[in-house]
């Protein structure tokens, strides 16, 4: 699994309703006077749920008198994290995950979150499985874990391509971890952060260009790399920036939580205190003169209207269909996303027909076939899907898979593929990841006095972990500006003052030898 080792899986969304209700949640706006101040947080996926439990930090710490509401257009908490039951019966079968799979220990809040929350972490994934990669006519890789599979590895690949591969993802998660540390960044401009972390040519060149530059050989490049992009991101290595690129290749322990992995976010929900309004459309947000002269913001949702101090967009904002004023939608332009076709089956097939992959009948595939765009581009026939993957039994006779696509998979191509031996099929679609070209322009992180804008960070890098590191640093900014404090002091503090602004305001950790800042200070 070191291939396909990532800070987070793909991101994927659906709207699924919760199998339970929640008590915090409500159904329609209250009556709320001016006082005290309130935040509006618009999306309750991994950015608006943590930014609530961000905010409910600074106020458990400081005695911040604010209140919080948190608006979702679905039914559900969650956004990209979700789960369906195979055959649709919650009662005989484990949730399978639909959206956000994975994370890995380097992803500091989700692990942490699970620790704190008392969620049980699972290993993702199976150590004797077989991964394979495949152009659309021939299976070009077939590998699991003996010596031989290594052997040949070395031959296809030689031996400096991988250690060459393996030193540019170390670098990048040695900068990304900064963000956990007292001295992390705090930013308001995309760009400035890519400066200061180094990573200008990473997001400014495409993951081929760059890591061909770096020596790594072309055929790793376009095979095992664009394998791991295209599973991740659904884009080819010589579209794809290349710190995405890094990202998609970045090892370490796979872990996911026991039952679905939305059930962090719910619990950021629940630790915040915040309201929350599922089922709820946000139509506008239009700014106003605050009673004591400083800019306050109107939110309109099919629910009524209410003011607010300040609005935290945690959503992509084209795809929310909200009205905003010709200022702010000025700034924030138009984000691409890939439209991704996601096949859940049960099947009591063992493995995809070896006849599907050209092989002898008597081959056994590998359990997670991955793609490559290579052969395409040399004039062969282009893959008819991203990946298949085999995620286990869901009885002693049936598996459930997952296949990603960028079309419609018929039942007879599952037929074809599964020898006939289809269940339980579940088909979603959706806009799942941003489309993330090489570029130096991002959306600015405030659009305005008082409105800040998280998702900012996704045409950067899109993840799970990373919604939830760019909403501490919108909830910090937010809190700074408006309110004169923060998640850790009353103010963020220049850089050469912070290490005594932390020591002033020190809160014990439960987990002192491993500080993550947020949930420690």
């Amino acid at each position: 699994m070191w291939l396909l080792g990532l800070l987070v899986a793909p991101a994927v969304v659906l709207a699924f309703q919760l199998p339970f209700k929640v008590p915090f949640l409500k159904n329609k706006l209250d009556d709320v006077a001016a006082a005290p101040p309130r935040i509006a947080i618009i999306g309750a996926g991994a950015a608006g749920s943590s930014a609530a439990f961000w905010i409910s930090k600074a106020k458990e710490r400081f005695g911040l008198d604010l209140e919080v509401d948190v608006y979702e257009r679905s039914s559900y908490i969650g956004g990209r994290s979700t789960v369906v039951y195979p055959y649709d019966d919650p009662s005989s079968y484990s949730p399978v995950e639909l959206g956000g799979s994975i994370f890995v220990a380097a992803n500091k809040n989700m692990w942490r979150a699970s620790d704190e929350f008392n969620l049980t972490r699972t290993q993702w994934g199976d150590d004797d499985a077989r991964m394979g990669v495949w152009d659309g006519e021939q299976l070009l890789v077939s590998v699991g874990g003996s010596w031989w599979d290594t052997l040949k590895l070395v031959w296809r690949y030689g031996v400096l391509s991988p250690k060459r591969t393996e030193h540019v993802v170390e670098q990048m998660v040695k900068q990304f971890l900064k963000f956990y540390t007292a001295e992390s960044p705090r930013w308001d401009n995309m760009t400035d952060l890519a400066s200061s972390l180094g990573w200008t040519e990473l997001v400014s060149r495409s993951t081929a260009d760059f890591f061909e530059s770096q020596y790594i050989g072309k055929n790793y490049v376009r095979e095992i790399v664009e394998a791991s992009t295209r599973v991740n991101y659904g884009q080819n290595v010589d579209a794809i920036h290349a710190l995405e690129g890094a990202v998609s290749m970045a090892a370490g322990d796979v872990a996911a939580i026991q039952g679905g992995n939305y059930q962090i976010f719910e619990a950021f929900i629940r630790a915040s205190n915040a309201s929350v309004y599922l089922n709820t459309t946000v139509k506008s947000v239009t700014s106003k003169p605050y009673a004591s002269a400083s800019q306050s913001w109107t939110v309109e949702s099919d629910h009524g209207s209410k003011t607010y101090k300040a609005v935290l967009l945690a959503a992509p904002f084209h795809s929310t269909g909200m009205t905003l004023s010709p200022l702010l939608t000025s700034q924030v332009p138009e984000q691409p996303y890939v439209r991704l076709h996601v096949t859940l089956l049960s099947t009591t097939s063992p493995s995809i027909d070896p006849e599907y992959l050209n092989l002898p009948t008597t081959a056994t595939p590998p359990s997670m076939l991955l793609t490559t765009y290579e052969g395409a581009r040399n004039g062969g026939k282009e893959p008819e899907f991203n990946s298949i993957s085999y995620h286990g039994k869901i009885s002693d006779d049936e598996w459930v898979v997952k296949v990603f696509s960028q079309e419609r998979k018929s039942d007879e191509w599952l037929r074809k593929v599964f020898r006939g031996q289809v269940g339980w099929v579940h088909r979603k679609e959706w806009d799942a990841y941003p489309v993330l070209p090489p570029t130096t322009s991002f959306p600015p992180v405030k659009l305005d006095v008082g409105f800040y804008y998280i998702n900012a960070f996704e045409p950067f890098i899109s993840t799970m972990e990373t919604e939830t590191i760019a909403s501490r640093n919108v909830v910090d900014l937010m809190l700074n500006e408006e309110f004169g404090s923060s998640i850790c002091g009353p103010r963020i503090s220049a850089s050469s003052e912070r290490q005594l602004s932390l020591s002033e305001y020190y809160f014990p950790s439960r987990y002192p030898d491993n500080f993550v800042l947020g949930w420690d200070c």
